[in-house]
């Protein structure tokens, strides 16, 4: 694919690695401002032509590859120059290979989803003129050194056909996992990915106010008996709420009923002076004032005759 400007210039290494900057490998020092905005322009304009290209080889209703969705993502794109044939001294594009992480949802063997986040290839181009000439190879080959990762380890969006084949042919990938989506994983895709990271709960600030749980609320609301006897009370037709019954464990206290306010001092000395008094207790008080009946008449004999002397 050619250029009006110089490819050669622009990307001086047969493989070029563009990000979502976009920007042209530094080639020389003093590159003025203006200058690096040219440069960044030719490479947005080599991206949207490389991915309308694609999509159109793939008969797509339209790109999925262009220089805004490159700078919107942080996906990687290798172009590929061609180095052989130097069209009126500008240099030529053969094609492009598009990666990225994505997080996804896939099935594995049994049925069961899982959530994980592997290289994903979402576009490739190969000029229709140099295919089936080594290219997609050494492009396809150099990522996975660059990126790490095994054939088996990706996952594949929207495969076309050739794609398939592709894969196939030169690395031995051909049973599929079905999928519910537009991704395609191959057998052994699950043998190396390891179980997501635990998350913790996050920690609690320091010097935080703890509310009160249930059981401190249930505690505030027991009220201290006054010692018995004091506290027995008349029951109620509704008895209030209780606290827990203790152990019967030797040494506590009996069962004691509902709890009944102190009464003040002149109100209970009233209420005795109001209660009957006691049988003994009369025969005590009579006995103190002048003794038995008997008593008093045999005194009372003895002292009539001395009286009568005077």
């Amino acid at each position: 694919m050619e250029f009006p400007f110089d490819v050669d210039a622009l990307f001086p290494e047969p493989i070029i690695i563009l990000d979502q900057h976009l920007r042209a490998p530094a080639r020389r020092t003093g590159t003025t401002t203006s200058a690096r905005f040219d440069l960044q322009q030719q490479i947005m304009t080599v991206v949207d032509e490389l991915g309308k290209a694609s999509a159109k080889a793939q008969h797509l209703p339209g790109p999925i590859t262009s220089a805004s969705r490159m700078q919107s993502n942080r996906h990687v794109m290798y172009v590929l120059k061609d180095t052989s044939a130097r069209p009126a001294g500008k240099g030529a594009i053969i094609g492009f290979l598009k990666v990225g992480y994505k997080k996804l949802f896939v099935l594995d063997d049994r049925g069961a989803h899982n959530e994980v986040e592997p290289l994903c290839i979402l576009d490739f181009y190969i000029h229709e003129s140099l295919q089936r000439h080594g290219h997609g190879l050494n492009l396809f080959q150099y990522m996975l050194e660059k990126e790490r990762v095994e054939p088996h380890q990706l996952a594949i969006d929207r495969p076309s056909e050739k794609l398939l084949r592709f894969l196939n042919k030169h690395y031995n990938l051909e049973s599929t996992v079905p999928q519910v989506n537009n991704f395609v994983i191959f057998e052994g895709f699950f043998a190396h990915q390891h179980p997501p990271a635990r998350k913790l709960p996050p920690k609690k600030a320091e010097g935080e106010i703890k509310p009160y749980s249930s059981s401190d609320r249930e505690f505030l609301k027991v009220a201290v008996e006054p010692p018995w006897p004091l506290n027995r009370a008349p029951r109620r037709a509704t008895p209030p709420t209780r606290p827990p019954t203790r152990s019967s464990s030797l040494g506590n206290s009996p069962d004691r009923g509902p709890l009944r306010p102190f009464l003040p001092e002149q109100e209970l000395l009233r209420s005795l002076r109001l209660c009957p008094p006691h049988p003994t207790a009369r025969l005590l008080l009579a006995t103190d004032s002048g003794g038995s009946p008997t008593q008093r008449r045999r005194t009372s004999s003895l002292t009539r005759p001395e009286n009568n002397r005077y």
